[in-house]
């Protein structure tokens, strides 16, 4: 990303939620962006995913521009290449856990038997193989947000995006859910999660601090210190 920027608009005023950000994430890193709520991270997030659009600046994905493209564009890159993971765990209800797990690879047309294998692999590295004809409602917290990790890593997306992954668990699940998290960064995924947590995001390579839309550490001065 190259001097971004977010408005967001109201009748008399406009606010810059994230304000002229420089970012460069590299493949296979792990990244926790922290910073007071309000400070721009989940806006920061859900710009690098895509989900909502650039008001000004350059961003690039793998290497294409991205920041003018329309929705359907955006969305055609999202499928397979990246993979959510919500504080709310974003299940549906109406789904057992292999078949949330089991969606994303729906809509990107992969065959059935394929599919099958996929599902059951990711259930059996969140260690809830047990729980796949579970809905969600019977499930518990830290095991929802493992399915709901099931399903970010099922497509092996090239990165996985993480907005408090941890916010609404107790402390021995959410030490399972970090368990998991530094296991497929190990694996070679590329993480960048927003977190609240200092213990969480001491298991990040790099930590990205916002405050009013501006990170406190340029990616200059970073890149600078990293050479040292």
């Amino acid at each position: 990303m190259e001097n971004v920027y977010k408005y967001h608009y109201t009748d008399e005023l406009e606010t810059a939620a994230v304000n002229g950000v420089d970012l460069t994430i590299h493949p296979g890193e792990f990244v926790a962006i922290m910073g007071p709520s309000g400070s721009g991270k989940s806006t920061l997030l859900n710009l690098i995913g895509m989900i909502d659009n650039v008001s000004k600046g350059q961003y690039w994905f793998e290497g294409q521009e991205v920041a003018q493209l329309s929705q359907k564009a955006k969305a055609g890159l999202r499928k397979g290449n990246i993979g959510f993971i919500f504080q709310s765990f974003n299940l549906i209800d109406e789904l057992t856990a292999a078949e949330n797990i089991e969606l994303p690879l729906i809509y990107l047309k992969v065959p059935a038997r394929e599919r099958r294998r996929r599902v059951e692999e990711a259930l059996v590295n969140l260690e809830m193989l047990h729980r796949k004809d579970h809905y969600p409602q019977q499930l518990s917290g830290g095991q929802q947000q493992r399915i709901a990790i099931a399903r970010a890593i099922v497509t092996e997306p090239s990165l996985i995006l993480a907005d408090e992954p941890t916010g609404n668990l107790d402390s021995e699940n959410s030490a399972i859910v970090m368990d998991k998290l530094r296991y497929f960064h190990e694996q070679g995924s590329t993480i960048v999660m927003v977190t609240h947590s200092e213990k969480d995001a001491g298991h990040a390579q790099r930590i990205v601090e916002l405050f009013d839309g501006k990170t406190l550490i340029s990616e200059a001065e970073y890149l600078a210190k990293a050479k040292r």
